[in-house]
C-alpha cells in the first residue's frame, strides 16, 4: 500500500545527469546527500554555501522528491531567484514548483489564504514604511500628542522602535534603551503601540513585521492548517540561519511539526546583525531544538589563501561559544597579513591610498580592493584624501561625509564666517534657529549683497526679535576670533549646533560621534579657508564619476555592508581598541563577542591582500590627543601570522 506521506516521484526522465561526488568536495557531498532528518551546516566564510544549496536542491528532485514539497527560506527574493535558477541551470529542467523566498513572502501567501482564521478579511493590505509611517503620525495627532513636552521621536523612529519590539522580543521599554531620549516619553508611545494595532485591525492592514507575527500565531493557534503547510513541505532549507530573529526560527520549528526535515545552513562566526534581530541563540541551540541533528562543517574555502585564513582561525580561538572550525585553503601560497601602526589618521589615510596606487600601478583594479571600517565615520579622512587624489571611490553602509546633513550643518557655521556672502551657507545655518522659517531666511539673506561682511552681518542678526539670532551672533564673534585654532573654532561652533542636533535628527548621538570625528580632521589644519577648500573639492553626485570610469571604483564599506563580498585586497582601518571594538560594545560580553566575529568577517573578505591599520594616536574631543592600542582581536594574535608593524607612506 503506499504511503500517503511520501513525496518522492520518479526521476524526471531527460535531464542533466549530475555526478555529485565529483564536482563536490567530501563535506558539500554529505551535507547534499544527506536529505533526512534534521542536519546543520556550519559554512565558513568562502566555503561554498551557495553551492551546496543549489546541488541539494538538484539533488532532492533526483532522488524522486516532488519538487512543490521542498521549500527554500532566505533573506532576500534575489538570493533564492538565483539558487532556484542555478539548480534549474545544473540539471536542465526547470524547478519552477519549488517554493523559495523570504519568510515575510511565504507567510505573505498562508496569510492570504488562511487569513480568515485570525480574523482578517479578504484583501487584507500590507503598508509599505512611507503608509506605516503617514498612519502613525496620524495616531500622533489623534492621541493629542503633538503638543507633548519634550523630545518625542520622528515616525520613522515610531516604526523602527515598534519593529524592534518584535524582532527582538523587547518590552518598549527595553527598546527605548537604545534610545534614552525618548524613554520619559514611554507611556505615550505604548499608547501609540496600541492605537497602531487597533487601527490595523480595523483597517484590516498588515506592516511587514506583521507577516512574522501573523504567520507564527496562524501555525501556532490552528493545528490543522499547521499540519497541512508541514505536510506539503517535506524538505525545508533554510540559508544564513544565523542571520533569524525568534520568530523565524519559531516557523522554521512549527513548519517541521510532522517531519524534521530541516536543513539550516550558516556560519556562527558570521553573526553580525543583532540590531536587525538576528539572534545568535538560535544557530548555537539548533541541535537542542532538533534532537540528533546531524552537524556537518563546510571549512575548505575557496576565496583566501592560507596565511589569511590563519589568521582568520586564530582570531576566532578565543570566541566564548562557536562551533570549532578550521579554515583551509589549496591555495597555501600568498603574502601573510600586514599590520600597520602610522602615526597619525591622515597618516592612515595616506598609506592606504600609496598602498591602493601601488596594487594598480601592479594591475590590479580598483574594483578588487575595498576599505572596511567599524563604524562609518571612520573613513571620513580618507574620502577627503582620496578626492584630493582624484582615486574613484563608492561608499556603503553608514554616512557619506560631505552628504550628511549634520557634516553641512556645522560646516554651514565656518563658511560663513570664510566667506560672508555665502547665501546658500547663511540659509541653511539661519534656519537651524528655532522660530526662524523660510521668509525670515529669505528677508535675511536679501540683504546680504555684494561686499557684505561678518560684521554687518552680526549686527543684522543682533538687530533681530528671535533670542536664538542675537545668540548667534555671539557665537560667529567668536568664531571670528583670530587668535582661534581650528579645533577651537569647530568645538565651539559643536556646542551651540549640539542641542540644535538634537531637536533635529533622532539618532543624534550617532551623528554627535560623526563630529567630533571630524575634529580629528579639523586638528591638523591651521588655516580656515585650506580646510574648507580641501573638504569641498566639488565631490561629484557619485565618486566614480571622478575618472568618468563607473565600473572601477575602490570600495569603502563598514563591515556590515560588506558580508557575503570579497576582493583581491583589503585593508581595514582604525582597528584599535575603542574604534574595534567600539567602546559602548565593551560593556556586555554578548556585544563584545559579536563584535569579534565582526572583525573575522573583516578579515576572510580579503582573497589575497590583506592589511590592518590603526593609527598610533587619535584626536578625542575631551582629551586632546591620545595614544591608541591596537583592537584585541589583533593584539593577541601570534606574530608569526602577521607582517611587523612598518609605516610606508611619505610624510608631508
Amino acid at each position: 500500500m503506499p504511503n500517503p506521506h511520501d513525496h518522492r516521484l520518479p526521476s524526471a526522465p531527460g535531464h542533466r545527469k549530475i555526478d555529485y561526488r565529483a564536482e563536490l568536495n567530501p563535506a558539500q557531498y554529505r551535507a547534499v546527500t544527506t536529505t533526512e532528518g534534521p542536519v546543520l551546516v556550519i559554512a565558513g566564510a568562502g566555503s561554498g554555501k551557495t553551492r551546496t544549496l543549489v546541488y541539494r536542491l538538484a539533488y532532492l528532485v533526483d532522488q524522486g522528491v516532488d519538487p512543490g514539497a521542498i521549500l527554500l527560506l532566505t533573506f532576500t527574493r534575489k538570493a533564492a531567484r538565483e539558487m532556484l535558477g542555478r539548480a534549474a541551470e545544473l540539471m536542465d529542467q526547470p524547478l519552477t514548483q519549488v517554493t523559495g523566498g523570504t519568510f515575510h513572502s511565504v507567510c505573505y501567501l498562508w496569510l492570504r489564504r488562511y487569513g480568515g482564521l485570525l480574523g482578517y478579511g479578504d484583501g487584507f493590505t500590507v503598508m509599505d514604511r512611507d503608509d506605516q509611517g503617514h498612519l502613525l503620525a496620524l495616531l500622533k495627532e489623534q492621541l493629542g500628542l503633538k503638543t507633548v513636552q519634550g523630545p518625542f521621536p520622528r515616525k520613522d523612529t515610531v516604526a523602527d522602535i515598534l519593529g524592534a519590539v518584535v524582532n527582538k522580543r523587547l518590552t518598549l521599554e527595553g527598546v527605548l534603551r537604545d534610545y534614552p531620549q525618548f524613554l520619559p516619553q514611554l507611556r505615550h508611545l505604548d499608547a501609540i503601540a496600541k492605537a497602531y494595532d487597533e487601527e490595523k485591525r480595523r483597517l484590516n492592514l498588515m506592516d511587514f513585521d506583521d507577516l512574522l507575527v501573523q504567520g507564527a500565531r496562524l501555525l501556532t493557534e490552528h493545528e490543522e492548517v499547521r499540519r497541512a503547510l508541514s505536510e506539503r513541505y517535506r524538505y525545508l532549507m533554510v540559508d544564513e540561519y544565523q542571520d533569524t530573529n525568534h520568530l523565524q526560527a519559531e516557523l522554521v520549528r512549527l513548519l517541521a511539526y510532522t517531519h524534521h526535515n530541516v536543513m539550516a545552513v550558516g556560519d556562527d562566526c558570521q553573526s553580525i546583525y543583532s540590531f536587525r534581530g538576528a539572534n545568535f541563540r538560535n544557530i548555537m541551540d539548533f541541535p537542542a531544538l532538533f534532537p540528533g541533528a546531524r552537524l556537518i562543517k563546510l571549512e575548505e574555502n575557496y576565496r583566501s589563501t592560507q596565511p589569511v585564513l590563519e589568521l582568520a582561525n586564530a582570531m576566532m580561538v578565543e570566541a566564548r561559544e562557536q562551533y570549532t572550525k578550521c579554515l583551509f585553503s589549496r591555495r597555501p601560497d600568498g603574502l601573510k597579513p600586514r599590520l600597520f601602526r602610522p602615526a597619525s589618521e591622515n597618516e592612515q589615510s595616506r598609506l592606504v591610498v600609496a598602498q591602493v596606487q601601488e596594487l594598480r600601478r601592479q594591475g590590479l583594479p580598483l574594483r578588487q580592493m575595498a576599505v572596511l571600517f567599524r563604524a562609518g565615520y571612520h573613513s571620513f579622512d580618507l574620502e577627503i584624501e582620496l578626492v584630493r587624489q582624484a582615486i574613484p571611490f563608492m561608499k556603503f553602509g553608514g554616512f557619506k561625509f560631505m552628504e550628511s546633513a549634520h557634516i553641512k550643518d556645522l560646516l554651514s557655521y565656518l563658511r560663513v564666517v570664510a566667506n560672508p556672502r555665502d547665501t546658500l551657507s547663511w540659509t541653511r545655518l539661519l534656519s537651524l534657529i528655532p522660530g526662524v522659517g523660510r521668509r525670515t531666511c529669505a528677508r535675511l539673506t536679501g540683504q546680504m549683497g555684494d561686499g557684505f561682511t561678518l560684521k554687518e552681518a552680526r549686527s543684522l542678526l543682533q538687530g533681530q526679535r528671535q533670542a536664538g539670532l542675537k545668540e548667534l551672533a555671539g557665537v560667529l564673534e567668536e568664531l571670528a576670533g583670530p587668535s582661534q585654532t581650528m579645533v577651537a573654532r569647530l568645538n565651539r561652533a559643536l556646542e551651540h549646533y549640539e542641542p540644535l542636533m538634537a531637536g533635529r535628527f533622532d539618532d543624534y548621538p550617532k551623528r554627535a560621534k560623526d563630529l567630533e570625528h571630524l575634529l580629528t580632521i579639523t586638528a591638523r589644519y591651521k588655516e580656515l579657508r585650506s580646510f574648507l577648500n580641501d573638504l569641498t573639492l566639488d565631490p561629484p553626485a557619485s565618486m566614480a564619476d571622478i575618472t568618468g570610469v563607473a565600473h572601477d571604483y575602490l570600495t569603502l564599506s563598514t563591515v556590515h555592508s560588506a558580508k557575503g563580498l570579497e576582493w583581491e585586497a583589503v585593508f581595514i582601518i582604525w582597528a584599535a581598541e575603542g574604534r574595534f571594538p567600539v567602546f559602548t560594545m565593551q560593556e556586555r560580553e554578548d556585544d563584545t563577542e559579536e563584535e569579534r566575529r565582526l572583525m573575522y568577517v573583516a578579515v576572510t573578505r580579503a582573497k589575497r591582500h590583506l592589511a590592518i591599520i590603526f593609527p598610533a594616536a587619535g584626536y578625542n574631543r575631551s582629551l586632546g590627543y591620545t595614544a591608541n592600542s591596537p583592537s584585541r582581536f589583533i593584539a593577541g594574535l601570534p606574530r608569526k601570522l602577521l607582517e611587523p608593524w612598518r609605516v610606508e607612506v611619505e610624510r608631508g
